[in-house]
C-alpha cells in the first residue's frame, strides 16, 4: 500500500484504447518506462479525442496521447498547450468499406452515397481527404457517428468493425485494429491507408499521434515532463526492437482476441515510431487545421506548437533499454 500522503498517479489519457494508434503511450506505462523515470502513471480511456483534450485543459488528466490537430478544440490557436513529442508519424486512420460493396483500394469515388462512420476529431481527416479527392462530404456521402460507440470503455475501431458487420454503416474511418478485425473477418475491404500513400498526396501529413501537455505543467514541472518524454521514447525504441512486447503491454486493457493481433499491428507500424516533430510536419498540421476550421491564426511559429526544450530527448542514442519480464530494466 502506498503512504496515505503519496501523490496520485499521473493520468495518461488516450481516446481509443484497443488500438495501435497511441500504443507507445500504453507501452510506456504498462512496460514500466514511466516507473523507471520515477513517475507513477496510469493509462485510461477518455473518448472522443475532443473530450480528451478538454479534460487536459481542465486539469482532470496530466498527459494526452491523441491526434496532433485535436488540441485546438480545447486550446484555441495553440494557447495553453504544447506537443512534446510524436507517438508516431503521419495520419494513422484507415478507411474500410463493406466487403460486399466490392470497393477497390484507392477508389474514393465508389464511396458516393455510402454511410460512413467516424469519430469526432478523426472525422476531420476524412472530410478533408474526401474534399481533396473531389467528393463533397456534405452532399455525396453520409458521415456520422458509429452506432454503439457512445459509452466509456468502448473501443471505437473494434465497435466500428462490428457495426460494419451488422450493416449499420457501409464504411468506417478508424484505427488499425478496427480495420484488421473487419478485413480478417471478411466483412470489410481496405479502401485507404493514408500513412502508406493511398489517397491525395498531402493526406498522409494532415495530422499524427502526438503526446501533449499543458504549458502550465511544462513551466511548473519540467523535469516531470522530461521524464514522461523519455518514457515514451524508450517505449518506442523497445517496440521497434521487439514488437512482441506489445502483447505484454496490452495484457491489462485488451480482450484476448485483440491481444493476439496487436504485436503484428505494431510490427507494421514500427517504421513510424520516431518521436521527432519536424518544422515541415507542423506547417502541414497547421495548414490542415486551418482548412478544417479549428485554427484561425495564419502565422503560427513552430515554437508555439512544439515544446522545443525537449527536442534533445528525441535524438537517437547508443543506450540500450533492456526489457525483461514485461518491465523496463536498467541501462
Amino acid at each position: 500500500m502506498p503512504p496515505a500522503d503519496a501523490p496520485a498517479p499521473l493520468r495518461v489519457a488516450i481516446p481509443d484504447m484497443i488500438s495501435p494508434s497511441y500504443f507507445p503511450a500504453i507501452a510506456a506505462v504498462e512496460l514500466g518506462f514511466f516507473q523507471r523515470e520515477g513517475l507513477d502513471a496510469t493509462i485510461e480511456l477518455v473518448f472522443p479525442v475532443t473530450t480528451t483534450y478538454e479534460a487536459l485543459r481542465e486539469g482532470e488528466i496530466d498527459f494526452v496521447g491523441g491526434a496532433a490537430h485535436a488540441p485546438l478544440y480545447a486550446f484555441p490557436d495553440w494557447e495553453g498547450c504544447k506537443l512534446v513529442c510524436a507517438l508516431s508519424q503521419k495520419m494513422y486512420w484507415f478507411l474500410v468499406a463493406r466487403a460486399d460493396l466490392h470497393v477497390t483500394r484507392g477508389d474514393l469515388g465508389a464511396l458516393k452515397g455510402l454511410r460512413i462512420g467516424a469519430a469526432p476529431g478523426p472525422v476531420d481527416g476524412l472530410l478533408r481527404l474526401l474534399a481533396a479527392a473531389g467528393i463533397d462530404p456534405d452532399s455525396e456521402v453520409e458521415i456520422g457517428p458509429v452506432p454503439g460507440v457512445a459509452g466509456a470503455g468502448v473501443s471505437f475501431g473494434v465497435s466500428a468493425a462490428k457495426a460494419l458487420a451488422a450493416g449499420k454503416v457501409d464504411a468506417f474511418w478508424a484505427n488499425g485494429m478496427g480495420a484488421e478485425v473487419a478485413v480478417r473477418d471478411g466483412v470489410g475491404t481496405l479502401v485507404l491507408d493514408a500513412r502508406r500513400g493511398d489517397g491525395p498526396p498531402e493526406a498522409e501529413d494532415y495530422t499524427f499521434p502526438a503526446f501533449v501537455v499543458t504549458q502550465e505543467r511544462i513551466e511548473e514541472r519540467p523535469q516531470q515532463v522530461a521524464g514522461a518524454v523519455r518514457a515514451i521514447v524508450r517505449a518506442q525504441r523497445a517496440l521497434r526492437r521487439d514488437p512482441s512486447l506489445a502483447t505484454a503491454a496490452a495484457r491489462v486493457h485488451f480482450p484476448q482476441s485483440e491481444r493476439n493481433l496487436i504485436a503484428e499491428l505494431i510490427r507494421r507500424d514500427t517504421a513510424f515510431y520516431d518521436p521527432a516533430i519536424s518544422e515541415r510536419s507542423v506547417v502541414s498540421l497547421n495548414r490542415f487545421a486551418r482548412a478544417v476550421g479549428v485554427l484561425s491564426d495564419r502565422q503560427v511559429p513552430y515554437e508555439r506548437v512544439v515544446a522545443t526544450g525537449f527536442r534533445r530527448l528525441w535524438a537517437p542514442t547508443a543506450e540500450t533499454d533492456v526489457v525483461q519480464g514485461g518491465t523496463a530494466g536498467n541501462d
